[in-house]
């Protein structure tokens, strides 16, 4: 069976993009940056995500088109012996991610719905809303399988068809809608003083604490560790940059986590709220805002379809992964891979789906989808991003020569290199002894 590629150079851009820029990018970017000092912390993660961010994702776009394999056959044909288990932890991190993804991407379903048919109005207690729908298992597993279905559909349809095909349309779209929100935001009575949190760093909020948030954005928004790269890069021509697309998705990724900013701030700041509010602030605090506003109800629903469009590009990536893995080692169609594969990750979402308030489902003290999120992000994404640097950096040097040189000299490759061997490995392990509470 002949393995699919990238119809175009942008179109693989625009995929690759669109696996990094997912709700992070629009929610916990800005809620990091607001708990940390605003403009001191965006110069931090910068500094972060174009070091150390796009030498793993080069890393991983190297093992990928190498082999044009999935990341454990990627492993098992370079080297074998352990390291297709880094590959292993790739595959199980998109089906365990995906399983509990889902479940938050259908909750931006629900509130699209309830943006345009005015549940949420200003007499509204968005708080009592919010946990009265998550408490809601039939309605929370209804949206859930809607947006599976979403991202199982995109996936059946292959990479060119269905994953380069939709992103190219997506991912303008989502462009399209935060230009809007960015121009709604700031023409706000009282923006300019979020515009100014935001642009003026305060370098005295700047801990450790700070570095280590920073750094953990840096690697997780970027879809890094989970082998997604890995399969992205699989399908891309050798005709392509690699250095050139690390930089242009690291790029498109932190542009988008960047003007989200000015949709956030200038809002909160004009009505009052606290910056730093948490987690609460994508489905609690932002719609009784925009109920408040002339014409809240599009405002919002244009504000949950970004998050429904970021997050369904993410997730199109995570089902790819997994699917990948299937066709290449055990000889499925894609249809079939599409279908079954992501059938198992919506059954795997349904404990998650129930464990926010319909049902209390606890694993190891924890609610199932946190403790789903904690397994993946904790522990498996960190030490796939260590392992795939230390791999390309000591293991396949010559081989990822010969990838970054195929289009021409990649002056950085020796500081490529050294951040792959040394930098990025300890930086990440500093992310994965932090993520377990140990300093």
């Amino acid at each position: 069976m002949e393995r699919e590629t990238w119809g175009s150079k942008t179109g693989f851009w625009l995929a690759a993009a669109g696996s990094a820029i997912g709700l992070g990018n629009i929610w916990r970017f800005p809620y990091l940056t607001g708990a940390n000092g605003g403009a001191a912390f965006v110069l931090v993660y910068l500094l972060l995500v174009f070091t150390i961010g796009v030498s793993v994702m080069l890393a991983e776009f190297v093992i990928g088109r190498s082999t044009n394999l999935n990341p454990v056959g990627a492993f098992a044909k370079l080297k074998g012996g352990a390291w297709p288990i880094v590959g292993w932890m790739g595959v199980a991190a998109g089906f365990i991610i995906l399983s509990y993804y889902s479940v938050i991407g259908g909750w931006t379903i629900k509130y699209i719905i309830s943006s345009f048919t005015g549940l949420i109005s200003p007499t509204t207690d968005t708080t009592s809303y919010f946990l009265g729908f998550i408490g809601n298992g039939p309605q929370t597993i209804l949206f859930h399988a809607l947006f599976m279905a979403a991202t199982i559909y995109v996936v059946y349809r292959g990479v060119g068809k269905g994953i380069e095909g939709w992103c190219k349309i997506l991912m303008p779209a989502l462009f399209l809608l935060l230009l809007i929100l960015i121009v709604r935001a700031v023409t706000l009575p009282g923006a300019g003083a979020g515009i100014s949190f935001y642009l003026n760093p305060d370098f005295s909020k700047i801990t450790s604490k700070t570095l280590l948030a920073a750094l953990g954005q840096a690697f997780f928004s970027l879809s890094l560790g989970m082998g997604a790269m890995i399969t992205y890069g699989s399908y891309i021509s050798k005709k392509v940059s690699l250095p050139q697309s690390a930089a242009t998705v690291t790029f498109l990724d932190t542009a988008i986590a960047f003007l989200a900013g000015f949709v956030i701030f200038p809002t909160v700041f004009a009505f009052g709220i606290q910056p730093g509010a948490g987690p609460g602030l994508t489905f609690i605090t932002l719609p009784s805002v925009f109920a408040m506003m002339p014409g809240g109800q599009i405002w919002s629903a244009l504000f949950f379809l970004l998050l429904f469009i970021a997050a369904l590009t993410s997730a199109i990536s995570l089902l790819e992964v997994v699917v990948a893995y299937v066709t290449d080692a055990q000889g499925w169609p894609r249809h079939k891979a599409a279908l079954v594969i992501g059938a198992a990750i919506f059954l795997l979402g349904i404990p998650s789906a129930l464990s926010n308030g319909a049902v209390p489902i606890n694993v190891f003290g924890m609610g199932f989808l946190d403790a789903m999120d904690f397994l993946a992000s904790n522990i498996l994404l960190p030490l796939g991003g260590i392992f795939i640097a230390l791999f390309a950096g000591w293991i396949i040097k010559d081989i990822a020569k010969k990838e970054t040189t195929s289009e021409g000299p990649f002056p950085l490759e020796k500081v490529w290199m050294w951040i792959c061997r040394i930098v990025a490995p300890l930086a990440i392990l500093i992310i994965f002894l932090g993520g377990l509470g140990l300093f």
